[in-house]
């Protein structure tokens, strides 16, 4: 039973532990996936800030060295009659080398258009010369200057300008070249990256400016960003002006306005030119994939363990059932024992007595009969009856008898020591005997004396005896079946002859049978206790 109840709490363990290493294991695959996910979106948005960056700078660069060449020519003074005609078709021809270019135009100090590449030259100075006229006049530097974006006339589309310094021979101010980029090449560059719906791209000046961003919004380029997170962590994270190689970039998590959605944002700044680029990739758009692939997992890992449960489960009642089925065996297997002893003991003992019945004392008889023989040891009977007992009942009831009976039987009881083999054992009716192993006729009238005092001691009425009490006569008999060989009813009939010759000298004493054919040398019955030797 102990084995059995083992196995289920093994069971029970071993299913619960599986189940929760699954559990376990599942939860820490999801995990681990998400890390690599999230992990994966810094090198991502890196990607797409260094591809910005680097589109915008070769853009850039390559207007810039256009203007450079012009520069160069309108220094040298180069104005021959057919200049302007060879100017207007070297700004055609850039314009049609570099798709990027919206338009190509030279400026005069007092910014009077000198020539320019577009369809219809422009009247007079637009936000873009005044921003380059403006920066130039007060900036001797030769570098060139990336100006705010500015809008067409209809307001339909925007351009980026970028210019540079003309100067006369004596350094004195001359000019400027100016060459604007259209915000939608760089936007078409944009809207072909991989982004998901709830990613940004943007390309920034240093002092805040949108130049161009994706998703695109026309009332958002021109605007100041200096006052966003974005720009904020821009300053803080990803400043490259002290390094402004392509391999400068730095990313941060904000939550963007006016979304409030978290984003880890990369920031690249220009290699050449005061800009930077930043990618900007949801974080939730980014685990929207983990989160399928984690529930279907998950869901997958549960069923598999609610199944292994369900199996330990089903495995922990059977077992359960059948350590209970045995213990409920094992239950009415000692329920069943108690009873073939309780019915053994009933079979074997009187009723009324509690002494042992005559089957019990017959087949004990038996069994000291053949120790003694073997054992040559001697083996003394005490066959004893009550005194008048009929007479008793007649007068006294059958209840009262019955109680006498019971009184008599317990006192004798009390004269059989705990030697193996004595017995004390209603024989019939109101005649009790006890079996003695391992004594002689001496011993055995001694014990059958103090049997009959002790009756006599009890006192019991009965107004048929002479005394006027119950009392018991006795017949001794005592055997050595190894010597004298003979029967075991043979002792029976020798005592049974004593207690006849007992009642037949009165009764109320203990008789010994002289003539007894284990004594073959003795030749009468001896009366050796009575009231008249009490």
């Amino acid at each position: 039973m102990f084995k059995r109840r083992l196995a289920v709490t093994r069971t029970v363990v071993f299913v619960s532990t599986v189940c929760v290493c699954l559990v376990a294991l599942g939860f820490w695959n999801n995990w681990t996936s998400r890390s690599v996910q999230l992990a994966q979106m810094g090198p991502s948005a890196t990607k797409l800030s260094r591809a910005m960056a680097q589109q915008a700078d070769d853009t850039i660069k390559q207007a810039d060295t256009v203007l450079l060449g012009l520069v160069e020519r309108a220094e040298h003074k180069d104005t021959s009659p057919e200049t302007p005609a060879r100017w207007q078709r070297l700004l055609q021809l850039h314009m049609a080398e570099l798709p990027a270019l919206d338009s190509l135009a030279l400026y005069d100090d007092n910014g009077a258009p000198w020539v320019a590449a577009q369809a219809t030259a422009p009247t007079g100075p637009g936000d873009a010369q005044r921003d380059a006229l403006g920066f130039h006049r007060t900036h001797a530097g030769r570098g060139a200057h990336v100006g705010a974006p500015v809008p067409s006339r209809s307001g339909d589309r925007w351009s980026i300008p970028v210019s540079r310094r003309i100067d006369h021979a004596d350094g004195r101010f001359a000019g400027v070249a100016v060459a604007t980029l259209q915000v939608g090449f760089l936007q078409a560059f944009y809207d072909g990256l991989d982004i998901g719906s709830a990613g940004t791209l943007a390309l920034v000046s240093e002092g805040g400016t949108v130049m161009a961003l994706r998703p695109y919004d026309s009332r958002a380029v021109g605007r100041s960003m200096a006052d966003t997170p974005l720009y904020g962590a821009y300053r803080t994270h990803g400043d490259g002006r002290a390094d402004r190689s392509l391999g400068a970039v730095q990313t941060a998590s904000l939550n963007s306005e006016p979304d409030g959605v978290t984003r880890l944002a990369a920031f690249q700044a220009l290699a050449t030119y005061p800009l930077f680029a930043t990618a900007a990739l949801s974080r939730d758009e980014t685990l929207a994939a983990w989160r399928r692939e984690a529930l279907m997992r998950g869901a997958f890992i549960l069923s598999l363990a609610s199944l292994i449960g369900y199996g330990g489960w089903r495995l922990v009642v059977q077992l359960t059932l059948r350590t209970e089925a045995e213990a409920e065996v094992m239950r009415a297997r000692d329920a069943l024992e108690t009873l073939n002893k309780t019915l053994r003991q009933f079979a074997m003992q009187d009723g009324l007595t509690g002494l042992a019945n005559r089957r019990q004392f017959d087949l004990a008889l038996g069994a000291a009969f053949e120790r003694a023989s073997q054992d040559g040891s001697s083996l003394a009977l005490i066959l004893m009856d009550v005194d008048c007992f009929k007479l008793f009942n007649d007068t006294y009831g059958h209840i009262v008898g019955d109680e006498c009976l019971r009184t008599i039987g317990q006192t004798v009881a009390e004269f059989t020591p705990g030697q193996a083999g004595v017995l004390a054992a209603r024989y019939g009716g109101e005649e009790i005997v006890l079996l003695l192993p391992d004594t002689d006729v001496a011993a055995a009238v001694v014990v059958a004396e103090a049997i009959c005092q002790a009756i006599r001691g009890l006192a019991i009425v009965h107004s048929g005896t002479a005394g006027g009490f119950v009392t018991l006569s006795a017949g001794v008999d005592a055997a050595a079946p190894h010597a004298a060989g003979g029967a075991p009813a043979d002792l029976v009939a020798a005592a049974d002859k004593a207690l006849y010759a007992a009642k037949a000298a009165g009764r109320d004493r203990v008789c010994v049978n002289a003539v007894s054919p284990h004594r073959p040398e003795t030749q009468e019955i001896l009366v050796l206790s009575g009231p008249a030797l009490a």
